[in-house]
């Protein structure tokens, strides 16, 4: 994650999609700032990090899109 500040693995490791439920990745949004990124397959969804902390609501999901 961004400006040196990361979670710790274990941490890490628990954040789900609150849509899906699928694991989260790293990703960059459209403007450069750092996102999660959901893994599933039919319905990815990028949430934001914000001054390190990943904004995981429901409303803040942005779907995700494919090539």
């Amino acid at each position: 994650m961004a400006s040196g500040r990361s979670l710790e693995p274990w941490a890490r490791e628990l954040l789900r999609c609150p849509v899906t439920g699928a694991t989260l990745v790293d990703g960059v949004g459209p403007d450069g700032e750092p996102t999660l990124v959901s893994t599933d397959p039919e319905n990815p969804l990028a949430y934001p990090v914000r001054d390190g902390i990943p904004v995981l609501l429901v409303d803040e999901g942005v779907p995700v899109g494919r090539d």
